[in-house]
């Protein structure tokens, strides 16, 4: 890790936040960028070949699904639509299922017309372009983060995702660092497709990697040392927040940001952070859901809370710390995955 160029993303649904980790440059001067998401870019794209009124095939491999909104305007306009069975995971966990149910027709040839649109959360020759404008060297190491619901063919994403969370926290005693993976669980196809990618990189979940990025702020790992803290990270499309005790995550919280008003969302968390919210509750919002594990006694309530994302603003008003770790809290999962990284004895 000593003398390794980092390439890290935290790969979001408006934004791909990157730091790039130069050894002996302070976190401060290393070069960062945030940029619009990769799904971003896609939908932007499939917007302008609907307005043109062009056929349209889907290939390239599994991704965010950020593009939603645009995939179904083409729909709408009664566009026809191909996707190669690689990339269609991208729009769904039952291929069969969107077969029956959607003009979609996949197929691994192009049909005549169809003008190809790559999809992928991570496309090398995007990034070598871009680094060497910027009159960078290519990295020695990539590392990514990604929000993955897990495939669950059949039954609802929210809900397995939540399954999910409770088996790995379980397994891994709460430790955020467990949850990067140098081999992702078999579930989590769209981590294993971006770490493929990248080259091998060791992959997280971005909800981890922003607990351990937080953590990475000395004052806030000190308070989760002697009593309990919520982390909430307000994404554009998700606000995540963890109940945290001696670096251990004790509960996970997840909602749509777009859905409810900042005063829900403070309900929510109040009750949350005591123990006393429900997955069906938060599920039956429109949320994916709360899961909380025992909480020990001496968290209490989880009094102090941290609050991170590009939709923080809306928690102004409320008894909320906001933090910027490494110098610009954007960066704040690039940060956790450095900080693990830096952490292995054997990636050093």
């Amino acid at each position: 890790m000593a003398h390794r160029r980092v390439l890290c993303l935290d790969i979001g649904s408006g934004t791909q936040d990157i730091l790039y980790h130069f050894p002996g440059l302070e976190p401060e001067n290393c070069p960062k960028f945030v940029l619009p998401a990769p799904a971003r870019q896609v939908g932007a794209r499939l917007a302008e070949l609907t307005a043109a009124g062009r056929p349209v095939y889907l290939c390239g491999s599994n991704m965010g699904g950020g593009f939603f909104k645009a995939y179904r305007a083409h729909l709408k306009a009664g566009l026809p639509l191909a996707a190669h069975p690689d990339a269609v995971w991208a729009l769904t966990d039952d291929p069969d299922r969107l077969a029956l149910t959607t003009p979609v027709v996949i197929t691994r040839e192009r049909p005549a017309g169809h003008v190809p649109l790559p999809l992928s959360d991570y496309d090398p020759g995007y990034w070598r372009a871009l680094l060497g404008a910027a009159g960078l060297p290519e990295p020695e190491l990539v590392l990514a983060c990604a929000q993955d619901h897990g495939l669950h063919p059949g039954a609802s994403s929210r809900a397995g995702r939540f399954r999910l969370w409770e088996r790995f926290l379980r397994e891994a005693g709460g430790r955020p660092e467990a949850l990067v993976y140098r081999t992702p669980p078999p579930e989590l196809t769209r981590l294993a497709v971006l770490q493929e990618a990248i080259g091998g990189g060791p992959v997280a979940d971005s909800a981890a990697a922003a607990v351990l990025g937080m953590l990475a702020d000395p004052a806030i790992a000190a308070r989760s040392d002697v009593s309990g803290v919520l982390l909430v990270n307000a994404g554009n499309s998700h606000t995540v927040a963890a109940l945290v005790h001696r670096r251990r995550i004790h509960g996970i919280y997840e909602h749509h940001t777009g859905l409810l008003e900042p005063d829900a969302v403070w309900a929510d968390l109040e009750r949350f952070r005591r123990g006393a919210l429900t997955n069906a509750e938060v599920f039956d919002s429109g949320g994916h859901g709360c899961l909380t594990l025992d909480l020990p006694p001496e968290a209490g309530i989880f009094p102090y809370t941290s609050v991170i994302g590009p939709k923080r603003a809306a928690f102004a008003g409320f008894d909320v710390d906001f933090p910027s770790p490494g110098g610009d809290m954007m960066l704040t999962a690039c940060h956790g995955l450095i900080g693990w990284l830096k952490s292995r004895k054997g990636d050093r």
